[in-house]
Parts: structure tokens; C-alpha cells; sequence
């Protein structure tokens, strides 16, 4: 199911500002040589990513699903001067090209990649987050959501990726393990009294949180 005509999308690309050299690199090699491309954000959903995160200035990023480093780098070209990424990522082949990715940023330094379950990972890392992406495992999702908000800081914003599913979500009744479990999340954050939520159609979804102040 085309979710954006791909004429529009092809557009948006155009319109869009550039990808520097090195994610155009990180693009290009995934795209023809991992053997899940489909899971990249992408040029125009990695400029959405850059801008959010230029905007907020976040002292803390959170990343929840490295794949191969690309939303990361987006991410850490808004950090705070002294900020700080951490991104996790559970396949240790897409630990290492990522790794291989980031070392060639000049944020490299501000990148902090942790490999094992998140689950695990989260609890350990002893920091008020101003920004969280979620990608990763979608029965996973409800649980990634509360480590997180506890933790985020008043007025800080979550964006939580592939909430269309690839059109599962939209189906009648809802099927597939993933198109439920991202129904189901969608539906968590929307009944959800401590935050405010937008869902953007970019890609295949984009929900934006952002936690109301106490």
C-alpha cells in the first residue's frame, strides 16, 4: 500500500534540503547492501528528524533502534554544545556499521551507541531525556514508551516511527502481530492524560508526543 503518492514523495525530496555527503553515503550503502533497506528513514524523514532536534536543542537525545546510524546522525545535528545521543541497538552487525558510520561524523564524540535489549539498556542510563525516537521491535513499543516518559522532561518530545504500519493499522479489523501491537500503542499514547500527541503522515507514520508540564 503507497500511504504518499510517489509522486509526492519524489517531490518532497526534491523540495527538501539536502543530505550532507556522509548520510547520502550511509543512504546509498543500506539501501544496496543491507538486507533490510526498508527499515532506513530515509532522506526526507531524516530531515524531519534534523530539524526537530535543531529546533528543541536537546541537551539528552534518546534513540531506541540504530539500524545503521542514519537517524542517529540526523538526530545529533541539533544537539546542545556538550549534548549527548545514546542510541541502542540489539544485531551486533548493524552495531558494527553503525559504529563504522558514526566515527566518520564530527558528532562522533556526542555519540554514545549501546548494544543490548533496550529494555535493559533504559533503566541503566541515568539521564532526563529531551528527546526520544522510537524505532525498533513494535510489540516493544508500550513498553519502550513507559521507561521513557517518566524520565522525559516536561515540554520533551517523543516521535515514534512506522505508526501506519505499512497500512496495517488502517485495515478493519486490525491485522498482523505488528499492525495490532502498533494499534495498540497508538491508541496507549492517545489515552494517555500525561502527554499531547500529533500523528504526522511522513513515510509511514511519525506519532509526535510531547509530555505536558506538571
Amino acid at each position: 500500500m503507497d500511504l504518499v503518492h510517489p509522486l509526492a514523495e519524489a517531490y518532497a525530496a526534491r523540495i527538501s534540503s539536502p543530505e550532507n555527503e556522509l548520510l547520502k553515503q550511509v543512504n546509498d550503502e543500506t539501501t544496496h547492501h543491507h538486507a533490510q533497506p526498508q527499515m532506513l528513514s530515509g532522506h526526507v524523514q531524516g530531515r524531519f528528524l534534523s530539524f526537530i532536534s535543531s529546533i528543541l536543542q536537546p541537551k539528552y537525545i534518546l534513540e531506541i533502534g540504530t539500524f545503521t546510524g542514519y537517524s542517529a546522525l540526523c538526530l545529533a545535528e541539533g544537539l546542545a554544545p556538550g549534548g549527548e545521543l545514546h542510541t541502542i541497538e540489539l544485531r551486533e552487525e548493524d552495531v558494527i556499521l553503525s559504529q563504522s558510520n558514526f566515527s566518520k561524523s564530527y558528532t562522533n564524540k556526542q555519540i554514545h551507541l549501546h548494544r543490548g535489549d533496550a529494555k535493559e539498556v533504559i533503566p541503566a542510563l541515568p539521564y532526563t531525556w529531551d528527546l526520544v525516537f522510537i524505532d525498533a521491535d513494535k510489540p516493544s513499543y508500550i513498553d519502550y514508551y513507559e521507561l521513557v516518559v517518566p524520565r522525559l522532561r516536561a515540554g520533551g518530545v517523543i516521535l515514534a516511527d512506522n505508526v501506519f504500519f505499512h497500512g496495517e493499522v488502517l485495515q478493519e479489523p486490525v491485522s498482523g502481530k505488528n499492525g495490532k501491537a502498533i494499534d495498540a500503542f497508538n491508541k496507549h499514547v492517545q489515552n494517555d492524560p500525561r502527554t499531547e500527541q500529533v500523528l504526522v503522515s511522513i513515510r509511514d507514520g511519525v506519532l509526535m508526543i510531547k509530555k505536558k508540564s506538571e
